[in-house]
């Protein structure tokens, strides 16, 4: 599946900034002001980043952030249209539980949350953000649990290709 960018042009991932912050920063000649901006890249098959960058204008923000984004995609193992296994995860003060849902039910998970499910390519989930409303850190804590998907999934296929 293609997408199209900013300008018109087909990409090969999507792209959905989450968050922009203004950052103001106090120095000897005044105020500096930066931006940075959260950003999801996925290819809705399977594969999934983030990306979190700062530069002196939005747009500077987003294209590094999407190209930071790129560069650490994690692949989501799938099972139909829902992930495979349960999982609680833990990142900073974001607190993440995420289950597999049955087929029609859609991703039933909030903000940040969804977003990350949405281009990772899983249709039916259930999500609850626990512990804090920081959308940077749950956003980094729903990759965490879906990495942590991915490795428990390996190890269960070595665990029965040794049986």
């Amino acid at each position: 599946m293609q997408y199209r960018g900013w300008a018109g042009e087909i990409k090969e991932f999507e792209e959905k900034v989450v968050e922009i912050n203004r950052i103001s920063k106090k120095t000897k000649g005044g105020n500096q002001i930066r931006f940075s901006a959260l950003v999801v890249v996925g290819d809705k098959k399977g594969k999934v980043g983030v990306g979190l960058r700062k530069a002196p204008d939005v747009r500077g923000a987003i294209r590094k952030a999407i190209s930071a984004a790129k560069r650490g995609m994690v692949t989501v193992p799938l099972r139909g249209n829902t992930i495979p296994l349960s999982v609680n995860e833990k990142f900073s003060a974001a607190k993440v539980l995420l289950k597999p849902a049955p087929p029609g039910s859609g991703i039933i998970a909030g903000g940040p949350m969804r977003v990350v499910l949405e281009l990772a390519g899983v249709k039916d989930a259930v999500g609850k953000i626990l512990g804090t409303k920081n959308k940077v850190s749950n956003v980094y804590a729903t990759l965490k649990a879906l990495n942590t998907i991915s490795i428990l999934n390996e190890r269960r296929a070595s665990r029965a290709k040794t049986s």
